[in-house]
């Protein structure tokens, strides 16, 4: 475990100074930040905005695989959809239902991109950002807007349990939080679809220019430079993440 935790904080000591952290911090997103390099591709960094949402605290999540959010109606042919951009070392935007701390179901869009060495082209980092997506039912039942002006921020923050048949719309949430629920909708499908919305895809990738703005500069710092693409030489071979992994596994099962 110990290890593990070593491995963890020079997944970032290593090519980012130390004010990195700090820099990331600033940023009002929900985003975690993965290291595929190290054995169970795990969290290395959750931004306050993520902690706020999730309910968790950073202890709990640093160290810990994104599996950890998933729940009994989590679509699992999305899970298999985001496996295999990983794998595929491939950027991906799917709508997702998460859990946080305290139980709760909420609708995502969830938004992955890659942080890749400058010098060799390897997937260093992936950055997954989470926006959540408002019900726009809700919003029209009980007769309020989503405008583009900034003027639904609050909105944006308000979770939903209720957007698709997976989930019941009879979660115990603070009812201050809720868009004007109406009782006799109970236990019934409210939504065929929670698709987010151009805006919630913006806002998503904005945030993930962001972040890897912040990632590049704090890395030039080091002289161990990142890149939002794959940015090796031409002619440079490179080796995928997972495959570096197996690589080394292979490689501690020798007895010479």
């Amino acid at each position: 475990m110990d290890s593990q935790l070593g491995l963890i904080e020079q997944s970032f000591n290593n090519r980012y100074t130390l004010w990195v952290h700090e820099a990331l911090d600033e940023l009002p997103d929900s985003f975690t930040i993965t290291d595929p390099s190290i054995s169970g591709h795990p969290i290395v960094f959750a931004s306050r905005g993520f902690l706020k949402m999730s309910g968790f605290s950073r202890a709990e999540i640093i160290g810990r695989n994104g599996r950890m959010f998933q729940g009994p109606r989590t679509n699992r042919r999305t899970i298999m959809e985001i496996r295999e951009a990983i794998r595929e070392e491939r950027p991906i935007e799917v709508n997702l239902l998460n859990y946080k701390k305290d139980g709760t179901p909420f609708w995502m869009l969830f938004k992955m991109s890659l942080v890749f060495g400058k010098e060799d082209g390897r997937a260093t980092h992936f950055v997954a950002v989470q926006v959540p997506i408002v019900s726009r039912k809700h919003m029209r039942n009980s007769g309020m807007s989503y405008s583009e002006d900034g003027g639904g921020s609050r909105l944006r923050e308000i979770v939903f349990g209720s957007c698709r048949r997976e989930v019941c719309s009879d979660s115990l949430l603070d009812l201050d939080r809720v868009l004007a629920l109406d009782s006799d909708d109970t236990g019934l499908e409210i939504e065929d679809s929670c698709e987010a919305s151009d805006l919630e895809k913006r806002k998503a990738a904005t945030a993930i220019d962001n972040i890897l703005s912040v990632l590049t500069h704090y890395s030039q710092l080091t002289g161990r430079l990142v890149c939002g693409k794959r940015c090796s030489l031409p002619g440079m071979g490179f080796i995928s993440s997972s495959l570096y992994i197996s690589l080394g596994r292979i490689k501690q099962s020798f007895v010479l």
